[in-house]
This record gives C-alpha cells, structure tokens and sequence, in this order.
C-alpha cells in the first residue's frame, strides 16, 4: 500500500487524510498495518500513526480491538461508493423545460447574496418562517400587481410551482376536496405531485382557446390550468374560456390553480394579466424563477385566497433575500428584458431554419409545437441518435394523439439552432 501523507495540519493529520482516501477508494481494506511497522515505512514516530488510528476508529472507518489487529470496518458500499456518473449531455439541447443556464446572471446574483450575507439582520439567520421571509413576500407581491397585474393576497413562499401546488392539493383534501381537474397535454409533474397529495387527478382537453371548461367533469371543484401560455400546447386562455372558467368556479364554490406559466417571455404583444387579478377569492396564483432564472434556485411563490391557509417549504433564508435584493434593484427586470430579446431572435431563427414545417403555440415563452406525419417516437429515437434531445409530445398527454413533438429553444446554444434544426429535418427524413 502506497500512502502519500501530505497538505496542511501536523503529521498525524496528513496520515489520517490519505487513510482515509484509500479506505474510500477501496485500495485499503482488511487489516492496518501494525503501528510500528508503518511509522518505520513512513519514517516517522510511532505516535503520528497512532493518533491517526485513534482518529479513524473515532470517526467510524476503524475498528479497534485490544488484543487483535486494527481493521477497516465493513460498512458495505457506503464509504467505497463513488458518484454515479452522469450521462453526457446531448450535443444540442431542444428538450423543453429549462431556460438559458449559459446567461445565468452570476455576477448580479452573486451581488445580491453577498448584501445579503453583509448587511442582513442576525434574527434572518434564524429558524425561516413557515410561510417565508416577511420582505419576500412583499417584494413579491409588489412586483405581480405591477408585471402581472394580480390582486393582493397572502403571498407564500416555496420551492416552486410543484412545491406550491402540492401544499395547496394537500389543503384540498384536508377540506374533503379530493378531485383535481388538469389540463390535458400537460406538465405530468404536477399531476403527480396532486396525486401524492391524495387528489385524484381528472384531465381536460385543451384546444387553442385552452382549457374547455365545458368539459370539467359534475362534482370537481379546482382545477390547475396555465393561462397565459399553455404547456405543451402553446396556446392561451381565450377572454371567452376566461369567463367560463371563473363563471365555473363560482357556481361549485371551486378553486382554479393558475399556473403563471411562461408569462414573462410573450413576443409578439404584452401578455395577458392573470385570472387571479380578476377574482382572487377563487384562484390561487403560482409562479417560480424555474424557468426565467433556474430551476437549481428552488424559489418559487403562491398568492392565495385570504381564506386559505397553506403549509409549504421555505427555501433558505438567504436565497429569499437575495431574490428580493434582486428584484428591488431592479436587476430582474433588466435580466428579463435582456432575456426576451435573446428569446424572441432564438425562436425567430428556430421557425426560419425548420424550414417547411407545420408548428403551433403563439410567439411566447421556451417551447414550440411541431406537428408530424410520421411516428413520433421513432424520430425522437432517431434524433437522438444524432446527438439532438427533443420530446414527444404524447409524453404529456393522458392517451396518445396525433404525431408531434415539443422543441425547447431555452437552453440551445445560439450558435446551435441552424445545426440542430438541420440535423433534426435529416433524423425526421430517415423515419
């Protein structure tokens, strides 16, 4: 056995260190070498290796006996197990669900952690409160009546949209509310996440005026939609299907989930307002950084009902501040405007270079339709292996429907869109 003592700290410290590596790397196993004997390989004192010994028994990769040799301890593949690899990332990225990781605004964010960790109060290093940070929530509700044009209410913070919407489900069913309307194509996640919550999920075809609300089955009384841009289907709630669809909620005394879905990022107008801002006694808003910022930021937020009492998870105190810094320095805005553009031009040369194409969803957020005449799934496998990620759209419905898939643009290089699109049309003509 080849040990290398060395780094900071006195002696006995280097030997335990790389003791500890080798038990970790599996190179050693079984008995230690008696302490005499590997102080003298060592060249140093006996006392070095001792302590170094004494260190490992105390932290568990040791066991000692009197009387009997030191030994590594079996701990089966927990001390030895290495990290899963990760699979390679596709070559180009036309998968939807992310937005730009390239243009994470590091440095302004940094800036806004590092206020933070200056100048915050001693007690916001305390225990967070259930429902999060008192200045987020205020931040946050400021800043949806002036962008989204929502009504006030009690802000929640949480993990994000999947997080919100699983305490809300939970609320749900405490109060004997175990039917969920979804959307259908949509976001299977949140379906699960109601599922596991106690809901029995109930799915609603959408078209392009969005959810037929004609269609919501007798004796449901919430529904979770996304109004402003419909995911997958690209579409948005018309004015008419708006008015049924809170009409509907009064008449069952129900709740509508809006999902405030891809509403920052509209190309071709101002996007429309929430539902909530219209009657915010029956919906409760949800809305995340997911898709503007990153989905690694776990910051989301819920306006519900004045009536309505939710428990969720707050995210750590110093994301909470930092996002409200970001948003009160205005930094968010400018990431955003900056973003729509970036979006809006990625989008514009993604539709040119497909080509001939039949494509549907409104100029707005990360993702478009393209519909197919062939099988779906065979060009997904196909694309794939040309090294280009994209989806089945029949991965977000309830039951298979006509051939298409859904193309991400967020998280494409630009220098990518030409290469993938091609290479895309190559992998559709050889199915």
């Amino acid at each position: 056995m080849l040990l290398e003592p060395a780094g900071p700290g006195p002696k006995h410290e280097q030997l335990a260190r790389a003791l500890r590596k080798a038990i970790r790397d599996g190179v050693l196993t079984g008995a230690v070498p008696p302490s005499r004997r590997l102080a003298a390989d060592l060249g140093c004192s006996r006392w070095v290796v001792t302590q170094a010994y004494a260190q490992l028994v105390a932290e568990g990769y040791l066991a000692g006996r009197t009387g009997s040799a030191t030994r590594v301890r079996p701990v089966g593949d927990a001390v030895a197990a290495k990290e899963p690899a990760r699979a390679a990332p596709p070559r180009y990225d036309l998968a939807p669900g992310l937005p730009d990781l390239r243009n994470f605004p590091r440095r302004p964010w940094m800036e806004a952690v590092r206020e933070v960790l200056a100048n915050a109060p001693h007690a916001d290093f305390g225990l967070p409160e259930p429902g999060g940070h008192p200045r987020l929530r205020r931040v946050m509700g400021e800043y949806l009546r002036r962008v989204r044009g929502a009504a006030p209410g009690t802000v929640l913070v949480c993990g994000g949209v999947t997080d919100g919407v699983a305490a809300v489900c939970r609320a749900l069913a405490e109060r004997g509310s175990t039917r969920l309307a979804v959307e259908d194509p949509g976001w299977p996640r949140l379906r699960r996440v109601a599922e596991d919550a106690g809901m029995t999920v109930e799915p609603v075809p959408v078209d392009g005026e969005g959810i037929d609300v004609g269609r919501i089955p007798a004796g449901v009384r919430a529904v979770l939609v996304t109004p402003a841009h419909q995911f997958p289907t690209g579409s948005v709630l018309s004015p008419r299907r708006r008015a049924e669809l809170l009409a509907w909620a009064r008449d069952v005394d129900g709740l509508i989930l809006e999902d405030d879905y891809d509403a920052e990022f509209r190309y071709d107008r101002r996007p429309v307002g929430t539902v909530q801002g219209t009657d915010p006694g029956r919906v409760a808003l949800f809305g995340s950084v997911s898709k503007t910022l990153s989905p690694a930021l776990g910051l989301g937020w819920a306006v519900l009902p004045p009536q309505w009492t939710v428990r969720a998870h707050p995210p750590p105190v110093v994301d909470q501040l930092a996002l409200a810094g970001f948003v009160e320095s205005g930094a968010y805005d400018r990431y955003l405007r900056s973003a729509r553009l970036r979006y809006r031009a990625r989008r514009d040369r993604l539709v040119a270079a497909l080509g001939p194409a039949r494509l549907s969803g409104v100029a707005a957020g990360l993702h478009l339709v393209l519909h197919l005449d062939r099988d779906a799934a065979a060009v997904v496998g196909a694309a794939t292996a040309a090294g280009v990620k994209v989806a089945d759209l029949d991965a977000y419905r309830t039951t298979a429907g006509e051939p298409a898939l859904v193309l991400g643009y967020g998280n494409l290089t630009d220098t990518g869109v030409e290469a993938a699109a091609g290479l895309l049309r190559r992998a559709m003509t050889t199915v």
